[in-house]
């Protein structure tokens, strides 16, 4: 694909909280946040390519009169969850103009809060691997990850301040660190997946994108009616983070172990004790299950698609979903055992240490739309079900952003979001 010279985009994040605060307070309207978004849609998403397609002027009217926590928030929906007002295509050509009756219940939830969705934002097909159109807004001549390639993208670029995304490998956290914004994929189920495309029953996984991770907390909050908002760490006494080390790390890029480093100091000077971790046995043969587990999944969930529509299907969801066809029902079945066993490894690495950190990626965005990054840092983690939070604010010297994930036990995820609040904070410090 040939790429123009890369056009510099004005980044201004929108935040959720400013937002909410500022409308609380009368300082703005609904209406107003709501048309200043779409204008911003309008001027920049013919570079970028975050949306597919937008909502009606009948959708946006009943979003600006809304109630609720979210009222007036932009907020930008991945089309792999069903609308009842807007077509639904999985990035697909198979499912053109497919149009569903009711919204899945993530969206369902935005809406009922006061989310103003204001259109479908670009995935690669079926939550895969072949890539969207939409570019990086930190240089458009990079990814901006995938699969939940255009929310992350517009949350970067400031068309929206608030989108929800998927992780069944990496699509959450990766784009996440790409795009230099908050990503958090809760634990296993926490948020609903009813109404969203299936591609792996068992790894599938709603998130949710914003600029911050004060932002991203406020926003898992609200739609889950969940108490995860907690006020902001003074420091990091008592807190023991663990660093975990694999066998991947011989991959990451200079500047990536170099954020890796700066983030574990950040931590360290606020008072947290730091320990390398050396990932288990158990936990490295789990992440080495997830490929058989997804593809048998996706083989089965998209059978229909695969042995009907062949030929309308994006090369690299085709070769996941012949592989899958060849996985047995006894090594799929192994690798269930696998995975389980690694999911107790899992939580028994918080018996030593309260978080841990970990790159979200061995560097930062590829150059070219050919590719969406590479996964493999997340799908661990994918696997065990353990919540994880993207936390931006550290970058290249050509600007391009890197992430640092904050993953904690099971269930604990508003002690996740907390100590990745504090991490985002010391890094903005300095």
């Amino acid at each position: 694909m040939s790429l123009p010279s890369p056009i510099p985009v004005t980044l201004a994040p929108l935040s959720v909280t400013r937002i909410a605060a500022d409308i609380e307070a009368g300082r703005t309207t609904p209406e107003t946040v709501i048309r200043e978004a779409n204008a911003r849609i309008d001027s920049l998403d013919g570079v970028i390519g975050a949306f597919v397609r937008r909502a009606s002027a009948d959708s946006i009217a009943a979003a600006s009169a809304a109630t609720g926590p979210l009222r007036g928030v932009p907020f930008g929906v991945k089309d792999i969850f069903d609308t009842f007002d807007m077509a639904t295509e999985h990035g697909s050509p198979i499912y053109q103009g497919h149009q569903p009756i009711a919204d899945a219940a993530l969206v369902a939830a935005a809406r009922l809060r006061g989310g103003a969705i204001l259109g479908k934002t670009a995935t690669t097909e079926f939550a895969s691997m072949d890539p969207a159109a939409t570019r990086n807004p930190h240089d458009l001549a990079h990814t901006p990850g995938g699969s939940s390639s255009g929310s992350a993208a517009g949350i970067a670029a400031g068309m929206l301040a608030a989108a929800c995304g998927s992780q069944t490998g990496g699509s959450v956290i990766r784009p996440a660190s790409f795009c230099g914004i908050a990503g958090y994929k809760p634990s296993f189920r926490l948020m609903p997946t009813v109404g969203m495309k299936v591609f792996s029953w068992t790894l599938d996984t709603a998130g949710l994108f914003a600029a911050g991770v004060a932002d991203v907390a406020l926003l898992a909050e609200c739609l889950s009616g969940r108490e995860l908002t907690a006020p902001s760490l003074t420091d990091a006494s008592g807190l023991t983070i663990g660093l975990y080390r694999t066998a991947l790390d011989e991959q990451l890029d200079p500047a990536m172990a170099a954020a890796w480093e700066t983030a574990a100091k950040a931590l360290e000077a606020a008072g947290a004790k730091l320990v390398d971790l050396p990932e288990p046995a158990a936990l490295e043969a789990a992440r080495a299950a997830h490929g058989d587990i997804q593809n048998f999944e996706a083989a089965q969930a998209l059978l229909h698609e695969r042995t009907t529509h062949r030929g309308r299907m994006g090369p690299k969801v085709l070769a996941q979903l012949d592989e899958g066809a060849a996985v047995t029902a006894e090594a799929y079945d192994a690798g269930r055992r696998t995975a389980r066993i690694g999911r107790k490894a899992a939580a028994a690495l918080f018996d030593t240490c309260d978080a841990l950190l970990a790159p979200s990626a061995f560097g930062p965005a590829p150059k070219g739309l050919a590719t969406t990054g590479d996964p493999a840092l997340n799908k661990l983690w994918t696997l065990t079900g353990n919540p994880c939070v993207n936390v931006p604010g550290l970058a290249t010297p050509e600007g391009l952003p890197l992430g640092l994930t904050i993953v904690t036990r099971f269930g604990r995820d508003r002690t996740t979001l907390s100590i990745a609040r504090l991490l985002e904070d010391r890094l903005q410090a300095g």
